[in-house]
């Protein structure tokens, strides 16, 4: 009987796995360039800022020079339960300093919610409302890219995601090879078929009047998810600007990028618990592929649960001697699942062949596969502690400015 079982969520993994794989091959080719616009749409960029007196001044700097109309956006700093000169420092570069002392409801999505509503009391008006973390950096074309896709009828989207030292560590050269992977093999392809992207938590653009109508809404742990489910609910699907370039400083120690990832997936957890089956029957109501796919997305976090644990079981079983007693997928099809397993963890060098990653980011390859199988006993962990909602700041000391990230892109 538990051989049964264990079987067919074996062929349930394989499922899910085999059809993002699938999804993996429309990654491969860019849509024709989208229609180009001049500048028409108004903006408030939103910095997300809890005691982040080092690495502010950088964005602050960087966000000042896009290469936009000045006059036609404007920089909100949301000094989040700051107790350093987070605030100071903003207002001295001539941006708005916007202080939040709410210790009790601690996180950016709280932050967000409260800051939203004091945008709306403001008296100038913005078309959509960008929103970044106080360590990122931008291309200065961030805001074109926001304003042709915002012309062209999207109103959620999502820049392209990467990684501002990927060289610092074997942690940070592995959340860049993940980046890579993602924008490539995971949004490019759900853009191009016309299905839902999903919000990474930083350079997201949303339209003013969609916020207005249905509200912030999104306090997890993982706010971005959880706001893409609520966008998908409503038949409104994000897009994704591949040419829209943000970089996110990532944590140098494995520790650090732990308690990150815990702190993600006890989010996931309580988002996929909360949002999986309304959107699931929805979508098979509907017909909508779109929303069946991102609620498969979010049911990730149980197949990452769920296929550490059986994978474990099965290794357990295979290392004690006589005959196995549990029965692998791989026991039926060898060759197909061995060519498989070669595929799935290809794509990842392919994405860098792809995205034309440095020389220096290969090296790390060798250690990559530690950092995936990190993931397992985090995932479990985080399973039995998702009701902790306790949100952790993730440090910030680095300041690198853009040209320092473009001269490493070029050497």
């Amino acid at each position: 009987m538990l051989d049964n079982v264990l079987l067919a969520i074996q062929i349930v993994l394989a499922l899910v796995g085999g059809y993002q794989l699938f999804l993996t091959c429309f990654g491969w080719f860019r849509r024709k360039d989208k229609a180009q616009h001049a500048p028409q749409k108004s903006f408030a960029i939103l910095v997300a800022a809890h005691n982040e007196e080092q690495v502010v001044g950088a964005l602050i700097d960087n966000l000042k020079n896009l290469d936009y109309p000045k006059e036609m956006y404007d920089i909100f700093v949301i000094c989040d339960n700051c107790s350093d000169q987070t605030a100071q420092i903003s207002r001295s570069m001539g941006v708005y300093a916007c202080e939040r002392n709410n210790p009790k409801l601690r996180g950016k999505g709280y932050a967000i919610e409260w800051m939203l509503k004091e945008l709306w009391k403001m008296p100038r008006s913005y078309d959509a409302v960008v929103m970044f973390d106080a360590d990122n950096l931008v291309n200065p074309d961030y805001l074109k890219h926001m304003n042709n896709d915002l012309c062209n009828g999207s109103k959620v989207i999502q820049a392209y995601l990467d990684t501002k030292n990927p060289n610092d560590s074997w942690i940070t050269a592995a959340y860049a090879v993940t980046y890579w992977y993602c924008n490539r093999l995971w949004q490019l392809p759900r853009e191009n078929l016309g299905l839902a992207n999903f919000l990474g938590g930083t350079g997201m653009c949303f339209e003013t009047g969609l916020l207005k109508e249905i509200g912030w809404g999104a306090t997890s742990l993982v706010e971005d998810l959880e706001f893409t489910m609520r966008c998908v609910q409503r038949g409104i699907n994000p897009t994704f600007n591949y040419d829209a370039k943000v970089y996110d400083e990532k944590p140098l120690t494995f520790k650090a990028s732990a308690r990150q990832r815990l702190r993600w997936m006890q989010g996931h957890f309580d988002v996929a618990r909360r949002y999986f089956f309304p959107l699931f029957l929805k979508g098979l109501k509907e017909g909508s592929w779109a929303k069946i796919d991102t609620a498969v997305y979010a049911l990730n976090v149980y197949v990452v649960l769920i296929g550490s644990v059986v994978t474990l079981a099965l290794w357990i079983d295979m290392m004690m001697p006589g005959m196995h007693s549990l029965r692998s997928l791989f026991d039926y099809a060898p060759n197909l699942f061995m060519v498989v397993g070669i595929l799935s963890y290809i794509q990842f060098p392919l994405a860098l062949i792809i995205e034309k990653a440095s020389w220096k980011t290969w090296l790390y390859l060798i250690t990559f596969p530690v950092f995936m199988l990190s993931w397992w006993p985090i995932t479990v962990y985080a399973f039995f502690t998702q009701n902790n909602k306790q949100w952790s700041h993730t440090e910030h000391t680095r300041v690198i400015r853009l040209e320092d990230v473009q001269s490493k892109q070029v050497s």
